[in-house]
């Protein structure tokens, strides 16, 4: 247990300190809240020890026991909840900060369903739980200790009987969490697996329909909500045991001051007024000790959230070393480049340069590593050997940042967010104005559309973009990459699926963007690849040709096969 209040207290951050005063507060209301044995004390004295003593301190100490119990509980209310909210924003700032910096390849491995339920179920747990569950477990320790001293105060053996009873609490409370130390992370792992269900069933669900899938996929997210129901049950089952453990506990040692009370009574070391405050006491005394216990029971699962919302952590960042480095020019140079997805190689060793303001385009084969190739470019994943240089230095000496400075990427597939289009636009630069997005928008052909929607640039789309068409999204992401201005233009193939209405509109956009810029694209159209400085073919992760259009066209190859057939070859998608 102590070894989870440390994470909590770790994983507080910036609200550390915070949390630190909603600690000693609780403390001071534990202190407070002990003063009505004081005055219970005094208030036996009087009627039944027959001391002369005034109403009026009894009636103070009562009243500043109540206010200042009160006051403790507010700050400390708000404190928790302040810290809690705030830790778990932090930690999903610092996760989307990270992800930035890690090899795409963790995407491959941690789906979109895992990293979704880190920061929304995971997360969702830690601010709703951490720091409340560590003020009232650590709050009802205290009150408790504070209330035994009390006793220790009125009589000393009472008191430390009291005391033994906390420890043998804590002890049994400590032998619960490593009894159940298995149920909570498992919970979490099945809600995780739940999100990512969920969320496969939802954005498939155009394929389930079109296949009829419907209850096959269905019975899915049926199995997988009835597993994350028995992994909640298997929970509770760990739990309750111990949680009747502990309240036998509690009675044992309440019976005891009883027992022991009246023992003394009997004995005649104990006066009567003290004996009827021992009696009282014992069935008021473990009460915060016991919502301590029961809020304690959420450890676990607590230990498991933050362990996994912290395994990003443990994932190696691209960027440790990087400098910010101002490039002078826009070469691309690859030097013996290998790179291999686990044991499947995708390119081998491959050697070429992109002189600054030259287009260069890469076609072949489906998986003959095109896209491969322009991800390293802009350092998606690291290169296995070899280097690949940007404007003279390797990609791996500029930090990430400043490599995104001098390249923009437009994608066959375009995600738009679900923010305004202006905003989508300014994703390249943010510091834009309303008058360059607008420019940039009207170099790539969209400012027409943009102004004929109701609301014009403050339209917010949908998710994805799924509001626009095919090519207005390509258009806007074409926008967004004019504005950004950088030297390198990486198209990977931007007009593979617009519709013949969009796609002079879209040549006019490419053309803005691409002017006086290094260009590398992946093709898809025959006339864009043979107005190229260089072709360069790729074939089983091998450059198999290079040259111009004319230049290959004279060799012996795949390239001028392509051309003398006129036909798609095969995972060709030149037209």
């Amino acid at each position: 247990m102590f070894g989870i209040l440390k994470k909590v207290f770790a994983f507080a951050g910036g609200k550390r300190a915070l949390l630190k005063k909603a600690m000693g507060v609780s403390l001071l209301g534990a202190l407070f809240a002990s003063l009505q044995f004081l005055a219970l004390m005094l208030a036996m004295d009087m009627v039944v020890g027959g001391a002369k003593l005034s109403v009026w301190p009894v009636a103070c100490i009562m009243l500043v026991s109540i206010l200042g119990h009160i006051a403790c509980a507010y700050y400390s209310t708000n404190a928790e909840t302040d810290t809690g909210y705030h830790m778990a924003a932090e930690k999903r700032v610092h996760i989307g900060d990270r992800l930035r910096y890690i090899p795409m390849g963790y995407f491959n491995d941690n789906s979109l369903g895992n990293i979704t339920a880190v920061v929304t179920t995971t997360l969702g747990d830690v601010e709703n739980t951490a720091a409340r569950c560590l003020v009232m477990v650590i709050g009802g320790f205290l009150n408790t200790l504070a209330l035994c001293l009390m006793l220790l105060f009125a009589d000393w053996r009472l008191g430390l009987i009291a005391i033994a009873g906390i420890i043998c609490y804590l002890a049994v409370t400590e032998l619960s969490q490593n009894a159940t130390s298995k149920t909570g992370p498992a919970r979490q792992y099945i809600q995780e697996a739940l999100v990512e269900k969920v969320l496969e069933y939802v954005q498939g669900m155009g394929v389930v329909k079109s296949y009829g899938l419907e209850k096959d996929s269905g019975q899915a997210v049926y199995n997988t909500v009835d597993d994350s129901c028995q992994k909640a049950l298997a929970l509770v089952r760990s739990i309750t045991p111990w949680s009747g453990i502990r309240q036998i506990t509690v009675r044992i040692f309440s019976v005891a001051i009883v027992v022991a009370a009246l023992a003394f009574y009997a004995g005649g070391t104990l006066p009567l007024s003290r004996c009827l405050l021992m009696l009282i006491a014992s069935f008021l005394i473990y009460a915060e000790l016991e919502s301590a216990g029961n809020m304690s029971d959420q450890l676990q699962m607590l230990g498991a959230a933050m362990d996994k919302a912290n395994s990003i952590d443990n994932t190696p960042t691209m960027d440790i070393d990087g400098q910010e480095i101002a490039s002078s020019h826009a070469t691309v140079e690859f030097q013996d480049v290998h790179f291999a997805y686990g044991d499947r190689t995708i390119l081998d060793g491959i050697s070429f340069t992109i002189p600054k303001k030259t287009t260069t385009a890469v076609v072949g084969p489906s998986g003959g590593g095109k896209t491969t190739l322009c991800n390293l470019i802009a350092r998606f994943w690291d290169v296995d050997g070899g280097k690949i240089l940007v404007g003279g230095h390797d990609v791996r000496e500029y930090k990430l940042d400043s490599l995104m400075k001098n390249i923009s990427m437009v994608f066959q597939n375009v995600y738009l967010f679900n923010d305004t289009i202006e905003n989508n636009i300014k994703f390249g630069r943010p510091s834009a104005t309303h008058e360059q997005v607008m420019d940039a928008a009207k170099q790539a052909c969209c400012h027409d559309f943009i102004t004929a929607l109701p609301d014009g640039y403050d339209t917010v789309l949908g998710e994805g973009g799924g509001t626009l068409s095919g090519g207005e999204k390509q258009r806007i992401s074409i926008a967004r990459a004019i504005i950004k201005d950088a030297p390198i233009i990486i198209l990977d193939e931007a007009t593979a699926s617009v519709d013949p209405e969009n796609e002079a509109e879209l040549q006019t956009a490419i053309h803005a963007l691409t002017h006086d810029k290094t260009i590398i694209m992946i093709a898809h159209r025959l006339k864009t690849v043979k107005d190229a400085d260089q072709i360069l073919v790729l074939d089983g992760g091998h450059i198999a040709q290079r040259g111009t259009h004319a230049e290959l066209l004279e060799q012996t190859g795949l390239y001028a096969d392509f051309i003398g057939l006129r036909q798609e070859a095969v995972g060709w998608k030149l037209a």
